[in-house]
């Protein structure tokens, strides 16, 4: 059986992945807070943790891997928007989540085994947060239930490598004059009468954030489970939150045995943000008429665990060699496997980047049923996710014929001025224009219009 090795946050070193039980190999990702549509930011742990689910359903079998993605839709980021819109909270949090899970199935993601709603474990938040309480880890003080960090300081921070001494000289916020120490986190909040609340032995109020994921991924899964994920900015607070009010509440358990955190996406070389204008949601691109499957490609393209940067310029190599490989594999049936050399690939802390790089080898050497079969292995070449790359309504043969001829006629005459109108002209109509000494190509990419051609 293939050795994984995934670098695990928590010891800082790349390590075998042993599961607890090979029969059931349990992992919790950190979902959406659903309020609005998914940036492209959101999508990346979406895309990273797929292609680690399909790489253990690979080599565990389908069967006995269980993955859980939450839901928060409880939080003062709906409020908000339920304020602003008036429109009810769970009409918002219903019409988001289905969008969220559109918009990443566009991108060939994988819907996880369990997809918790964090409403619907209140009772189960309610019961962890009172043993707490009994056990000496946290306080009620003024409607408010806070963990008790000092109750687990010699072992709070050691995710993200911080001391709690360093982390209380370095606070910048105001502290509540509730908390005892001002590092100790919110478990539940008492809500007003216009936000949701629920009963509680504390009175009406509502949960934590970092609470819901504990008390999920515990009733899911269990004391102890496999691999916990998600992006880096939730290292802290809330990872290490989650862990230090995990293995208080019960400490007969390891909570997660293995922590993944992808770095973050920019666009263009800068970081995403509305400022800057550079914000975009997955719909946003997938109206832009951007397949799913490019923006995938995309992504996979960079490890994990390294900035990724979004450009124009990777999007439309990616559409290009997507349909090559499209076209190389049309109507054949895939390997029995995806290639060795990609699953020890991915095998190696998912290095997506290699797997890709022996998928473009398997296509020069013209081993199609491989490259499909390891292209699907990553959630690429599907046919859910094939609409996009079929041939387009315009035949484009008599246009490469066109550019092919004015370039010799060029190379005769010296004169390119009607090589470099032609492939003007083609490049505005949204194709890419690729010339070899022996061969012209026009690609359709993003954006790509027939009309546009007429003209010519």
């Amino acid at each position: 059986m293939t050795t994984i090795k995934l670098h695990n946050t928590k010891t800082r070193t790349k390590q075998d992945f042993v599961p607890i039980d090979p029969e059931n190999v349990r992992m919790y990702v950190c979902g959406p807070t659903v309020y609005d549509r998914a940036h492209l930011g959101n999508a990346r742990p979406v895309v990273v943790f797929d292609v680690l689910y399909r790489l253990l359903r690979h080599i565990y079998g389908p069967e006995h891997v269980t993955y859980a993605r939450n839901f928060t839709d409880v939080d003062d980021k709906i409020n908000a928007r339920a304020k602003e819109s008036g429109r009810q909270i769970a009409e918002i949090t219903a019409e988001t989540t289905e969008w969220f899970l559109a918009d990443m199935g566009a991108l060939g993601a994988l819907e996880p085994d369990h997809m918790p709603r964090a409403t619907a474990y209140i009772p189960q938040m309610v019961t962890m947060i009172a043993d707490l309480i009994r056990k000496g880890h946290a306080y009620e003080a003024e409607g408010h239930v806070l963990f008790a960090v000092d109750s687990w300081k010699d072992r709070y921070g050691q995710l993200s490598g911080r001391s709690v001494d360093d982390m209380i000289a370095g606070a910048r916020v105001e502290v509540a004059p509730y908390k005892k120490n001002p590092m100790d986190f919110v478990l539940w909040k008492p809500s007003a009468a216009d936000q949701p609340g629920w009963d509680s032995p504390w009175g009406r109020g509502r949960p934590g954030w970092h609470i819901e994921c504990s008390a999920m991924s515990h009733d899911l899964l269990g004391d102890s489970f496999d691999i916990h994920g998600g992006g880096n900015d939730l290292m802290f607070p809330h990872h290490e939150n989650e862990i230090a009010q995990s293995c208080c509440a019960h400490p007969e358990g390891d909570f997660a045995h293995y922590w993944l955190h992808n770095e973050m996406l920019q666009v263009e070389g800068k970081k995403m943000s509305k400022s800057l204008g550079n914000f975009f949601t997955v719909r946003d691109l997938l109206d832009q008429g951007v397949p799913g499957e490019v923006v995938r490609f995309v992504f996979l393209q960079t490890h994990y665990r390294k900035p990724m940067d979004w450009t124009e310029k990777k999007a439309r190599e990616a559409e290009a060699t997507l349909r090559r490989w499209r076209a190389l594999t049309a109507g054949i049936e895939p390997a029995a496997s995806a290639a060795a050399a990609v699953v020890e690939a991915l095998a190696d802390d998912l290095n997506t980047a290699g797997a890709i790089s022996e998928m473009h080898r398997l296509a020069t050497v013209g081993d199609a049923a491989s490259l499909l079969a390891s292209a699907r292995l990553i959630g690429m070449l599907t046919d859910e996710l094939g609409a996009w790359a079929k041939a387009p309504s315009v035949d484009l043969s008599s246009h490469e014929a066109r550019l092919a001829e004015a370039r010799q006629a060029a190379m005769a005459s010296k004169d390119f001025s009607e090589v470099d109108r032609l492939k003007a002209a083609y490049t505005k109509a949204g194709l890419e224009v690729r010339m070899s000494k022996t061969a012209v190509e026009l690609l359709p990419g993003p954006g790509f219009d027939a009309a546009k051609l007429e003209a010519l």
